[in-house]
């Protein structure tokens, strides 16, 4: 009997290691962005923050992660219609906030497109 309650103990802290070990695994980063196009780069980049943050709120709820912490980071050009942005098509300055770095570039359609970029940490 005796051995019985002691290897219940042990499975219990085996147990318990195993949960406390897991939790930081669990915690991390990611970057994501968002790509809007408007008819001037202040719809432009406005479309591409909320796109941001449209999909921040949908990552969250299909990982299940509760509060995150936004910072900015530089994403690449997610053009529409070209398979690449090239250098003398981007529009500058970049446009950083505490939560986000814009870039825009010469549309296909629209005249600007901008990509926003974010690191979510939880």
């Amino acid at each position: 009997m005796t051995s019985f309650w002691r290897g219940s103990a042990l499975a219990l802290i085996a147990a318990g290691f195993c949960l406390a070990l897991g939790a930081p695994a669990q915690a991390g980063c990611v970057g994501l962005s968002g790509t809007a196009d408007g008819f001037d780069k202040e719809t432009a980049v406005s479309r591409a923050q909320l796109a941001l943050d449209e999909y921040v709120k949908q990552y969250q709820a299909e990982n299940k992660i509760g509060a995150v912490t936004l910072s900015a980071m530089r994403a690449a050009p997610q053009p529409y219609w070209r398979p690449s942005v090239s250098e003398n098509m981007m529009y500058e300055p970049d446009i950083v906030t505490s939560k986000s770095y814009t870039v825009c570039w010469q549309g296909v359609v629209s005249p600007y497109v901008c990509t926003s970029g974010a690191k979510a940490c939880w």
